[in-house]
């Protein structure tokens, strides 16, 4: 796939220095993608909620995992897909999911989503990636998304009524800081969509505010 040769963000280099530096957690020697891949409860109830979701599905679908970090939960959902392609941004990681996660049905890309042509699908997951970004980098997500019939967004959201899509850096801290959290209906990206379901919501892990999943069917 054809790469845009600028770099406007330093989104890869702040996810490379959360897994060299293990700012999410974990042992020194692993990749770790943080509290919300690897809670239980967390894990337990969103790969019941979205395998559900899968399986209603007259076919089993091409899933494209838009950040699919250490693949932990995607390797739980490979099975109700005809074809999962897992990507990230960091190549170290994505190097070391291709060694460890060898499944017919997988395939691991090292791209940035917002800035490099994505894979086609029929279902696009973003599971607490967009959090990390800016308000930039998520319009030009946003885009691509429409090229997918069904997206499963999860965002670390605050508890209560808060003003939405406050602009960050992009990096390993997320809007919460600043009481806002993303949500793509609302300005500046107004994600047109014929249908929206909240698939579940639950406090998050390290007790500040809520993991919510929405689907999101886009045509």
């Amino acid at each position: 796939m054809k790469k845009h040769p600028k770099k406007p963000w330093p989104t890869k280099e702040a996810m490379m220095q959360v897994y060299e530096n293990n700012l999410w957690g974990g042992d020194k020697t692993e990749f770790y993608s943080g509290l919300g891949s690897h809670d239980a409860e967390v894990v337990t109830k969103y790969i019941n909620v979205v395998s559900a979701f899968l399986k209603e599905l007259k076919t089993p679908p091409v899933v494209c995992d838009l950040g699919c970090g250490d693949f932990n939960v995607g390797n739980e959902l490979v099975q109700f897909a005809k074809e999962y392609k897992a990507i990230d941004i960091v190549p170290d990681l994505i190097a070391r999911n291709k060694k460890t996660f060898r499944i017919d049905n997988v395939a691991f890309y090292t791209l940035d989503i917002a800035i490099d042509a994505l894979p086609t699908g029929d279902c696009a997951i973003v599971r607490q990636v967009l959090q990390h970004l800016s308000n930039t980098e998520i319009k030009a997500i946003v885009e691509k998304l429409y090229r997918f019939k069904y997206v499963i967004l999860t965002e670390h959201l605050p508890e209560g009524v808060f003003i939405p899509n406050t602009d960050i850096i992009s990096g390993q801290g997320i809007r919460l800081k600043k009481k806002s959290g993303v949500n793509l209906l609302a300005a500046p990206f107004h994600f047109k969509v014929i249908e929206e379901k909240e698939l579940f919501s639950l406090p998050s892990p390290d007790g500040t505010g809520r993991l919510v999943t929405t689907l999101y069917k886009v045509f």
